[in-house]
């Protein structure tokens, strides 16, 4: 996120000019022996899993959640305050580890780039995280495949199971936005019955939410038999275990399933495991991950994806209900420029000072931070330094605060790393140690899967109701008589927006959330609510970002944002 007009270099020309340290140096920090460092080149590496299971066992940290405002065009920078924040936590003397997603492909290539952070505050090597890594969404996206093929075999060689092919639901996956694949016919020629098929993006896939779920390789395996891939003729569920497909799925997982450790510019650890995305998928990194950095770190600092309304909800409601994981304070990122763009003003016109927009944009901010305050958790707002924003309008953005007696930081971690957000660290660190933290889901286990729907709509979105399309009521009813009720819910919406309308900014209220679809992931533990025109396998953008990256003649890779 370049956040000047005049700054001569790009993030990845910042992230080449960093001189990282051997990853076993960066481990040491935080206690890991040399022995469980498993190099990937020498700066990265995977961690052994007997002293994952060690660190886990001790976890003691305290959890840091930062999220954002309905992220906008304009840029909120939320993976970069992760980084900046992380930083500077070390600057002030915390023993501290940053927990990222791992980035996709798809986005990579297509408009929104890549996931590193920006500026300098950034992980490193950048391009190696933002384009393959250490491997694992190939190996994800293997072993989706793979039960996809068995699936097919199992029905091409008798189907004892008495799977009918109209009924299937396991689509196969790829890590690329490519919209012709959404759906496509299979078991054509002599291959076997032909049916309609697709593919989703590997990050919206259900084993990457059980990989990210898991806590163990035994937990992986049960929850990976627990995948239900469609229906019998008699509208029996079948899982993947009866396909004896689970243990073969978990040994294509096996080495993707330890953790990354990487390092940002100014060799803070980090550690970079797991990917699904946050308007289709649940938006964390892995509880393993994060449990681990727990146990090995005094302060762990995690982002969840988009805004706070759907990454931090199901952060919350959803991985930390599953893990048993409570956090101590939450991060709102937001800037000037989005604030704007929030309150009705153009990209084009963002540079000119305009107070009355920032205080009408500012209502989005208002209900993120309430909406976090929901889950008892205390908040304070980061705001993302840009050189166009004015003191009258950083002022209109404390007085708003100021009413929920939330503080604000003015961050420069982009231009100054974690010099920058110092302030920010301190505060944090101020929260944290207060105890005032009260983390409670927002909604019980035991309400009904629509009730739950509805809560999120309503205390969350700003809603004034849902509307469940009938086919989608009749697969919800059929989950609560299936004993499936007891399960989190998973909303898929557009992300700019409170509403299912990409283009209704702000905080609007009184809508009605349409809900289109369920689809239930057993193995990963919760139920996907399809809202509006969200799609689980997104498209390039009329430029994609594609036509701008390529190779040097040294071998470097250029145009990776």
């Amino acid at each position: 996120m370049n956040q000047t007009n005049s700054e001569p270099l790009s993030d990845i020309e910042i992230a080449r000019a960093a001189r990282p340290a051997p990853i076993e140096e960066i481990a040491a920090q935080l206690g890991i022996p040399a022995e469980a460092v498993y190099r990937h080149g020498p700066h990265k590496a995977k961690l052994a899993m007997s002293f994952v299971s060690s660190a886990r066992a001790a976890a003691r940290g305290k959890l840091i959640l930062v999220t954002a405002i309905s992220p906008t065009p304009a840029g909120e920078g939320k993976t970069t305050t992760t980084v900046g924040l992380g930083d500077a936590l070390k600057r002030i003397g915390k023993r501290v580890a940053i927990c990222l997603r791992e980035p996709s492909l798809g986005p990579c290539f297509g408009a929104k780039g890549g996931a590193a952070g920006g500026g300098h505050a950034q992980v490193v090597p950048m391009d190696e995280i933002n384009l393959h890594f250490t491997g694992d969404f190939h190996a994800i996206g293997a072993a989706n495949n793979l039960l996809a093929a068995l699936i097919d075999n199992h029905i091409y060689w008798g189907n004892l199971l008495d799977i009918d092919p109209r009924r299937i639901t396991w689509k196969r996956a790829m890590d690329l936005n490519d919209r012709a694949l959404r759906q496509i016919v299979v078991g054509l020629g002599n291959n076997g019955a032909a049916r309609e098929d697709g593919f989703d993006i590997t990050v919206a896939s259900e084993i990457m939410a059980i990989f990210c779920l898991a806590t163990s390789l035994e937990d992986l395996k049960e929850r990976l038999g627990r995948i239900v891939i469609g229906e019998t003729r008699s509208r029996r569920r079948v899982l993947a275990s009866e396909l004896n497909a689970h243990g073969a799925l978990t040994a294509l997982l096996k080495d993707a399933f330890q953790p990354n450790l990487v390092q940002t510019i100014e060799h803070t650890p980090a550690f970079v495991h797991g990917g699904p995305f946050a308007n289709i998928a649940h938006g964390c990194n892995s509880v393993l991950a994060t449990q681990t950095a727990l146990g090995v770190a005094d302060y762990v600092v995690t982002e969840a994806g988009f805004g706070a309304d759907l990454g931090a909800e199901k952060f919350l409601d959803i991985k930390c209900r599953m893990a048993g994981l409570a956090p101590s304070a939450a991060v709102v990122v937001a800037t000037i420029r989005a604030l704007k763009m929030h309150g009705g003003v153009p990209k084009t016109d963002l540079g000119a000072e305009n107070v009355a927009a920032v205080r009408a944009g500012a209502a989005n901010l208002r209900r993120h931070v309430t909406n976090l305050q929901k889950f008892g958790l205390p908040v304070v707002v980061a705001l993302n330094h840009f050189t166009s924003d004015t003191a009258a309008e950083a002022h209109a953005v404390r007085e708003m605060c100021g009413e929920l007696d939330v503080a604000v930081h003015v961050c420069r971690h982009w231009a100054e790393g974690g010099a920058g957000a110092t302030g920010l660290a301190e505060e944090v660190a101020r929260l944290a140690e207060s105890g005032v933290a009260r983390f409670k889901p927002l909604y019980p286990s035991d309400m009904p899967l629509a009730q739950k729907i509805a809560t999120i709509a309503r205390e969350i979105y700003g809603a004034k109701d849902i509307a469940i399309a009938p086919a989608a009521a009749k697969k919800l009813a059929a989950l609560e008589a299936d004993g499936f009720g007891y399960l989190p819910v998973c909303m898929a919406k557009t992300q700019y927006s409170f509403s299912t309308d990409p283009d209704l900014r702000g905080a609007p209220e009184g809508h009605i959330v349409p809900v289109r679809d369920v689809r239930l992931s057993a193995g990963a533990g919760f139920v996907v609510v399809l809202c509006g025109d969200i799609m689980t396998m997104p498209g390039l953008p009329r430029r994609p970002a594609a036509e701008l990256i390529g190779v040097d003649a040294n071998g470097q890779i250029t145009g990776l944002s």
